[in-house]
């Protein structure tokens, strides 16, 4: 029992603490020391509230939650993301019947950070398209007209619906899997942050609102 507890002992000094590592993915897959916090899938689940706002200091891991609720539930790669949950206290949950059944949208602004509401904007565009190239499969059941604002915000035109964007991926996404979306924004509160400091605040405020 002590050789083995010894080497439980050293198997964890050899894990690296996941210092700046957001991703779920890799915190599990890259030998890094995690604590278990899926419980917090659980919490939600049986909260049952239809949206919900995590205030973390900085550095607190709400980044690397995000993620592993991104992981779990999404209806993509089902079957690789459940592995990352083996040994984890969700999997022995009755919620762990939740795992990949849907669809996901995860989105960050923690990058956008500029000097100038122009700038800011040009960066939102571009975080958008991305995300739409990312779900770019989802076309094929859109409508003529649904494909025309789709497609206005894949590729950056002017008049795209851009301050809609995300209501309207949610509502194809529905209508393509025939189930509810979740939305997951990240750090949305950075752009205005920067907005305030840089004094475009109300233009900031006026499209996330």
């Amino acid at each position: 029992m002590e050789e083995e507890d010894e080497r439980e002992v050293f198997a964890l000094e050899r894990k690296k603490l996941p210092l700046g590592v957001a991703d779920f993915q890799k915190a599990i897959q890259g030998q890094y020391l995690y604590m278990d916090k899926t419980s917090f899938i659980e919490e939600i689940m049986k909260d049952g509230a239809e949206v919900k706002l995590f205030t973390r200091p900085r550095r607190f891991g709400k980044t690397l939650n995000m993620s592993m609720l991104q992981y779990f539930f999404d209806i993509q790669n089902q079957e690789e993301n459940a592995k990352l949950f083996q040994g984890l206290e969700i999997e022995h949950s009755p919620y762990m019947a939740e795992q990949g059944k849907y669809p996901v949208i995860f989105v960050t602004f923690k990058d956008i950070k500029e000097r100038n509401w122009k700038d800011c904007f040009t960066q939102i565009k571009r975080l958008l398209s991305n995300l739409y190239n990312e779900l770019e499969r989802i076309r094929s059941s859109l409508n003529p007209k649904e494909l025309k604002n789709f497609d206005k915000i894949w590729f950056e035109e002017e008049n795209g619906d851009y301050q809609n964007a995300l209501k309207m991926l949610s509502f194809f996404l529905k209508k393509y899997y025939q189930i509810k979306v979740i939305i997951l924004i990240d750090e949305y509160d950075t752009p205005i942050v920067s907005a305030y400091e840089h004094g475009y605040y109300e233009e900031a405020i006026s499209f996330f609102r």
